[in-house]
């Protein structure tokens, strides 16, 4: 299966289940290209984006696993393939 490039964005609401964010990421990390946290303190939110390059079924799974945990919304945007661009000219 052909790698996707994709950014899941996460927002946690509540940290009762961080860790358990953070060993799902570091047990995907080797499709992490790029991870961005902000605190946004003035709301008690953090705001996460992860950049991830991976088969379609993996981000699917680890976008998944992460949407279930309890106080955490998670969405995921995929990049277009060079044959979507190619087949809309």
């Amino acid at each position: 299966m052909d790698n996707r490039i994709a950014l899941i964005g996460i927002i946690v609401e509540s940290t009762e289940h961080i860790d358990d964010l953070n060993r799902l990421l570091s047990s995907y990390g080797k499709y992490i290209v790029g991870r961005m946290g902000i605190p946004y303190r003035e709301r008690n939110i953090s705001i996460i984006s992860i950049a991830v390059d991976a088969p379609g079924d993996i981000i699917s799974a680890l976008s998944g696993k992460i949407g279930m945990l309890s106080g955490i919304s998670t969405k995921t945007i995929y990049a277009k393939t060079p044959a979507e661009i190619k087949d809309k000219r």
